[in-house]
């Protein structure tokens, strides 16, 4: 009687070493996973702060009467294309990643424009609001970049963690997919060439 009551202790010991051993291993999966949202979130809020940025740009540029309404129009209809794009942070693809970089991309390249346009009008330049917004603007181009780094970071390290055994076997039963990342802009492998 007494060795049968070690043995059933002895398996029931077992199951519950496996039974923690694999709800570790889910926690983990779950922890980094919401850290890999938390991240994205933190991506959009620098992009949100642009895209609110962008409105005081604008106006304070409208001031100047001489100024290419073209310019500003594209700039418009990029920020407002690109808060059309958003992606489910649980399921982030690379199309949707791709898509959702192509719209801020363009939105980039339309300010890039302002600002060159800019550099006609000496007392747009001078002007303090649009240079307190130009200096925000910039900090915050810094402060994508910086989260979007930190975003690719903290993909890896859940895409690692689940594609390795035994946690790629959990990953799969609980339906976890890998995350995608930020690439560069298309042509960034090319260095600019400057005439003078």
């Amino acid at each position: 009687m007494k060795k049968g009551y070690i043995v059933l202790l002895v398996i029931l010991g077992f199951f519950l070493m496996i039974f923690l051993w694999i709800k570790n291993v889910y926690n983990n999966i779950v922890t980094m996973d919401e850290g890999v949202t938390a991240q994205w979130h933190q991506v959009e809020t620098q992009y949100q702060r642009r895209m609110d940025l962008i409105p005081n740009l604008v106006n304070t540029v409208k001031g100047y009467a001489n100024f290419e309404k073209s310019t500003l129009t594209a700039v418009i209809d990029a920020r407002a294309n690109a808060s059309k794009v958003t992606i489910d942070p649980s399921h982030i693809t690379p199309d949707q990643l791709q898509q959702f970089e192509a719209a801020q991309g363009q939105l980039s390249s339309s300010l890039s424009r302002l600002l060159v346009t800019v550099e006609r009008y000496p007392d747009l330049k001078a002007d303090q609001n649009f240079l307190s917004l130009q200096a925000q603007l910039e900090g915050t181009e810094n402060r994508i970049a910086t989260e979007r780094r930190r975003f690719n970071e903290t993909a890896q390290g859940f895409n690692t963690y689940i594609r390795r055994f035994p946690q790629n076997i959990f990953a799969g039963m609980f339906n976890f997919q890998t995350r995608a990342y930020f690439s560069s802009d298309a042509g960034a492998d090319k260095a600019p060439q400057v005439n003078f």
